[in-house]
């Protein structure tokens, strides 16, 4: 109880101080779905990456130096998938990992005292179940510019974190009822066996064909087209696209043709 009063009264203090002004430029800069958001949106994402920013722990890795513009960065894509939803700012995740670029990790050899390190065992990122999240600042920074590409490691990563919540990793989120549930199992089931069937037959997908490897990265790959690729994913795949809106409550595709609409009447 006393803990929690201390948290409400520390995040208070903190939000009551200006936004600053170089944060803003690293969000018109790096994030291009800030550009999407409605002002009351960007207004909560603001103070959301603020106190996400504050109560995490960073480290850079691999000789990199962290820098408020990969806080920024970082967080405000990290706070982007929740900010339809009540939340706790990923408070399992106490701790970043930021690397320069693309990592290595070593395989286990019990007959050898020293790890091994081999280009099969590459990384972007990962996610640890109450544990760290792991990124590749290049591929941070490019993807965030350029949403469009339909890859996003932020929102891949956290989406996996959004998964651990209720202890299983299975592609499934705590959701809000029966119902729901029922509705997420016969869709997801259903697109998951979907991009199966057409990755093995060669066929160009919207959803990346990462996607295929298990339910997890299933749920993790929609939720990127969800937010990237989103006027794609509900032209292609409409009940995938619903009933990942009525999760997130958001609705990217429409920010999107919103902003699309915008620019030709400008034209």
């Amino acid at each position: 109880m006393l803990f929690s009063w201390l948290q409400r009264r520390r995040r208070a203090k903190l939000l009551a101080k200006p936004f600053p002004p170089e944060w803003l430029t690293y969000l018109h800069k790096n994030v291009a779905h800030y550009q999407h958001l409605s002002e009351k949106e960007q207004a909560r994402l603001r103070d959301d990456l603020r106190i996400f920013i504050a109560e995490k722990h960073w480290e850079g890795c691999g000789g990199l130096k962290i820098t408020e513009e990969i806080q920024v960065t970082i967080a405000a894509q990290a706070c982007l998938l929740v900010l339809g939803m009540r939340h706790n700012y990923f408070d399992r995740v106490a701790s970043i990992l930021v690397y320069p670029r693309g990592y290595r990790v070593p395989t286990e050899d019990p007959t050898r005292d020293d790890p091994i390190y081999d280009e099969r065992t590459a990384r972007l990122g990962e996610a640890h179940y109450r544990g760290p999240v792991v990124l590749s600042w290049a591929e941070v920074l490019s993807e965030g510019r350029a949403p469009a590409a339909g890859h996003n490691l932020v929102i891949h990563e956290f989406a996996h974190q959004l998964d651990f919540l209720d202890g299983v990793v299975n592609g499934t989120p705590p959701l809000k009822d029966e119902a729901q549930l029922r509705r997420w199992h016969e869709v997801m089931t259903a697109e998951y066996q979907r991009l199966i069937l057409e990755s093995a037959s060669g066929q160009a997908t919207v959803l990346d064909q990462y996607g295929a490897t298990n339910e997890a990265e299933f749920f993790a790959v929609a939720t990127e087209c969800f937010f990237d690729q989103p006027i794609a994913l509900r032209l292609r795949h409409y009940q995938l696209y619903e009933l990942l809106r009525e999760y997130y409550q958001q609705d990217p595709a429409s920010r999107c043709a919103k902003i699309e609409g915008s620019r030709r009447h400008s034209q």
